[in-house]
């Protein structure tokens, strides 16, 4: 007879304790980054998610200062890549040396890379080769890396911030579809408003700097991760983001309008986890210990608009996926 498989320990935090240090987070992350709360929000739920972000937005937005921050706030290990095309995958993992001891016998030793930190920030990630950007991949779904035939973990929470600048495509290597679907959000950055800019230029032009406190730290964090994918969900949101995921697929009987007219390739069963995972992270933002439609609905855009592959007919009438993810969205109805 076999013995029942061990269960996992439920999470030691509660969900308001979740709520009250998430908020804490992105009050001492806001103490240096003048708005952009959506932006906060949406690097924090991916975070909690266990995911990787996409960042895009043209320079001198402060997606450094962000990611920086918010390791500062968590209290994890943070390490930053400049990506260039001469960038080689042992630069980002590590590699094996030969060291010598003082006997003179030869070992092998690996001298890990800047990828085994808490918070991995890819500045301008399609700078690089292909070659190199799939140094990120195993990291980014397993959480490990494999040099030598060795696997090495690396510590949680593990979250990798890429950028990528929208303006400057000369001399740029796009990533490809099978690669941005590693990543749970792909988030815009929008340009700050004239307010804005003014606390901005008070914030960083005079000699004071804003010191944000530590209010969490990696153990919380996992924790916190746990909490999110212990959340129920009920069957009928669960079977709308069946739906939703479905809807972006242009073969697929039902498919709206916009789908079958400008898609080329729906979104992976990766988007509905991203869904999921994100709704209910929004849930317990929100105080509720119950997945809602309207969380699925917020989650939309960042999960989905990386995921859905555009047709050169949409390229031509200059449709962009977020118009297509907000008409499947009209399309497929609740309940």
């Amino acid at each position: 007879m076999t013995s029942p498989a061990p269960q996992a320990p439920a999470p030691l935090i509660t969900p308001d304790e979740f709520r009250r240090r998430a908020q804490l987070i992105e009050a001492e992350v806001g103490t240096v980054i003048v708005g952009q709360r959506d932006l906060i929000r949406q690097v924090l739920v991916t975070l909690l998610a266990g995911g990787n972000a996409l960042l895009e937005g043209v320079p001198g937005l402060a997606k450094t200062t962000l990611v920086r921050t918010l390791a500062d706030v968590i209290e994890c290990g943070f390490s930053r890549i400049q990506f260039t095309p001469d960038l080689m995958p042992a630069d980002i993992i590590g590699t094996t040396l030969i060291s010598e001891d003082e006997q003179g016998r030869k070992s092998f030793r690996f001298e890990p890379g800047p990828i085994f930190a808490n918070l991995l920030l890819a500045d301008e990630i399609n700078r690089a080769t292909p070659k190199t950007q799939s140094a990120l991949l195993e990291a980014m779904q397993e959480h490990t890396v494999t040099v030598a035939k060795t696997i090495h973990k690396l510590a949680p929470p593990f979250f990798v911030l890429a950028t990528q600048n929208p303006l400057e495509m000369e001399g740029t290597y796009p990533l490809p579809e099978a690669q941005l679907d590693r990543f749970f959000f792909k988030i815009n950055v929008t340009f700050p408003t004239t307010d804005e800019l003014v606390e901005i230029a008070q914030r960083t032009t005079g000699a004071r700097k804003p010191a944000p406190r530590n209010v969490a730290n990696s153990a919380m964090i996992v924790e916190m991760q746990d909490l999110a994918r212990d959340t129920p969900i009920a069957s009928t949101v669960l079977n709308y983001a069946a739906r939703l995921i479905t809807a972006t697929h242009p073969d697929a009987k039902g498919a709206p309008e916009i789908t079958r007219k400008y898609v080329r390739y729906g979104a992976s069963p990766r988007g509905m986890q991203g869904l999921i995972l994100a709704g209910k992270i929004l849930a317990l933002l929100d105080g509720r210990l119950n997945v809602a439609f309207i969380d699925l609905k917020a989650a939309a855009l960042p999960v989905l608009r990386h995921r859905v592959v555009l047709n050169f007919e949409a390229q031509a009438e200059g449709i962009s996926s977020d118009a297509v993810v907000k008409g499947v969205l009209e399309a497929v109805k609740e309940g």
